[in-house]
């Protein structure tokens, strides 16, 4: 179990280190005007927005399903011009045989600006999945998710998040805190004039409960069924363990935004170092690789 004093150390090393990978001598084209996803706390007007994101594995916190499965997700979204938004989403997985949507989520929430440098935002969503979905997430019905990031000088931008998630069936809520270090890069005028680049290099750190692994071992996996004593105890070992906090992964990512005309172009790519794992006992039925690179790709019209 990770104690709050040993994330300081933690922190203030990636700190230091983002800092010096990522130090500049000059603004980059644009900073006045960027924002994390070139896309909704800069602009002053109604933003409608709609595509879809393919991802190419489903992964929360690090944890997949034995098998990769690939996903589209069309999204609709409308943000206001104070910074209230309300979103919608469905997941599609091509790979199945019935039941094609998997599940899907509503969103509301709100984006705001403290400071020049300070923002945050807090939101609402609520997910559905199909009976047969085999997500690691399946069994959270309700997210209440908030976040505060805070620029520091155009060099370096830390953040932190924290999601309070309301599970199905009796399993117990769980919580998760994420904190995050970024920086952005920007230029403008690649392909056209009025064209604009975001890269946004960033390190993660996520630690939680995972009662939501809990669903999945029982309603997925069937690990509830064990054939001996000594399954029969290794399971109950690992379910005991689970409404602990601890950290569950490390992620490395770097989301790169094209944005053209009213053409929104994503694409990000990550790499999750898991902690924590499974028993080794477990893992011929579960996924337990020691980490995971995966990318999602989007494609969105904004008005």
């Amino acid at each position: 179990m990770i104690k709050p004093l040993q994330w300081l150390p933690l922190f203030i090393f990636l700190l230091l280190v983002t800092n010096m990978a990522f130090c500049q001598t000059g603004a980059m084209p644009g900073e006045d005007g960027k924002t994390k996803t070139a896309e909704d706390a800069s602009d002053q007007h109604n933003i409608f927005k709609f595509g879809a994101n393919y991802m190419s594995d489903i992964v929360f916190m690090g944890r997949s399903d034995t098998t990769k499965t690939p996903a589209l997700l069309p999204e609709v979204k409308y943000t206001f011009s104070n910074g209230i938004f309300v979103s919608g989403t469905f997941d599609y997985i091509p790979s199945k045989k019935k039941n094609k949507i998997d599940g899907g989520d509503v969103s509301a929430g709100y984006n705001f600006d403290i400071t020049d440098n300070l923002s945050g935002s807090a939101s609402y969503t609520k997910l559905f999945y199909s009976k047969t979905s085999t997500q690691i997430a399946s069994s959270i019905s309700n997210t209440f998710s908030t976040d505060i990031s805070y620029d520091i000088g155009t060099i370096i931008t830390p953040a932190i998040g924290a999601d309070y998630d309301l599970n199905r069936n009796g399993i117990n809520n769980d919580i998760f805190i994420n904190a995050e270090l970024s920086h952005d890069f920007i230029f403008k005028g690649i392909f056209g004039d009025e064209d604009i680049v975001l890269i946004s290099p960033t390190v993660t750190a996520n630690a939680g409960t995972e009662n939501f692994y809990d669903a999945y071992l029982v309603n997925v996996k069937k690990l509830t069924v064990a054939k001996t004593k000594r399954a029969a105890a290794l399971i109950a070992q690992y379910t005991n363990k689970l409404s602990q906090f601890e950290l569950l992964d490390y992620e490395v990512s770097a989301p790169i935004d094209y944005k053209a005309g009213h053409f929104l172009f994503q694409f990000t790519p990550t790499y999750a170092v898991v902690k924590n794992q499974l028993p080794q006992a477990l893992a011929t039925r579960l996924a337990n690789a020691p980490s995971v690179f995966y990318f999602d790709a989007g494609v969105f019209l904004k008005f």
